[in-house]
């Protein structure tokens, strides 16, 4: 079988010496695996490795698909595992040092965003959606896990805790509108508007002086991320629900459903959780 290259589903297009944009581009669905994580965790490396880079923009080339969710099926290779720079799992190390980079990272969604894709946006440092086309949410509790990339530890930050809990225990997809109503996002923007909005966004910033940028994004971070700590603990708890007889029998069920093979189911799975054992 052909080896995935990394570096072909997650792009990297640099506008200027300032301001990349990163494509994720990895069909059908954008699903995240060990694909995904060993391109992030390249690109980790090559921000570190330029300092003239202020800002970095990620985008989906499937306006249907953000990063989908998860890969349930396994592929997943040593990202829960093997520890990254930070001392963390890479799934964990991966996020952390992104919210820590002194490099800004804006996520500009369009389509599914679901379960760690959401936590990868949440480990952004800002995140705007198209009003029409969003799908954003963490339904892990709704296939029988809980969600461990840091989406209970960064959210109540954001919405409040009431809100956090409906989320995540509603386990459904929220709408641009709603998501922006609750803080989960920045803003929600018509779709048409969406790109022009977040270039001139991220060129303003990266027209600033990085040594201001990056003491102001440390000052912000002190005050407002959760502890490596918790997310540790929050992980480790993941690892273990994913044995969970339960989770099994619903990620095999949502397997069986189409999840990851079927283009409709895939875009719509989190609606029927809450009647997936009855069916």
């Amino acid at each position: 079988m052909a080896q995935t290259n990394p570096a072909a589903h997650v792009r990297v297009i640099e506008e200027t010496s300032a301001y990349w944009r990163v494509v994720f581009d990895y069909p059908p669905f954008n699903i995240v695996d060990s694909t995904i994580f060993e391109a992030l965790q390249d690109l980790l490396a090559r921000m570190n490795a330029s300092p003239s880079l202020r800002v970095v923009v990620f985008e989906s080339a499937n306006p249907d698909f953000y990063l989908a969710h998860f890969d349930l099926t396994g592929k997943i290779g040593s990202v829960m595992t093997a520890v990254g720079a930070s001392g963390l799992p890479i799934l964990m190390d991966t996020f952390v040092r992104l919210t820590k980079s002194p490099v800004v990272s804006i996520a500009k969604i369009r389509g599914c965003v679901r379960g760690v894709s959401s936590e990868f946006v949440l480990a952004c440092d800002m995140r705007f959606a198209s009003r029409e086309n969003t799908r954003l949410g963490q339904p892990e509790v709704g296939v029988g896990l809980h969600p461990g990339g840091g989406g209970a530890e960064r959210l109540p930050h954001l919405v409040g805790r009431g809100r956090t809990l409906e989320i995540v225990l509603g386990a459904n997809d929220f709408d641009g509108d709603t998501a922006e109503r609750y803080g989960y996002v920045n803003r929600a923007l018509p779709d048409a508007e969406l790109d022009s909005f977040v270039d001139a966004l991220a060129r303003r910033i990266a027209s600033f002086d990085r040594r201001a940028i990056a003491a102001a994004k440390h000052l912000v971070n002190q005050v407002s991320l959760p502890s490596a700590d918790r997310l540790l603990d929050a992980f480790t708890s993941f690892g273990n629900a994913l044995t969970w007889p339960e989770a099994q029998q619903r990620i095999q069920t949502l397997l069986e459903h189409g999840l990851q093979r079927d283009g409709d189911f895939e875009t719509r799975w989190p609606a029927v959780l809450g009647t997936l054992l009855e069916t």
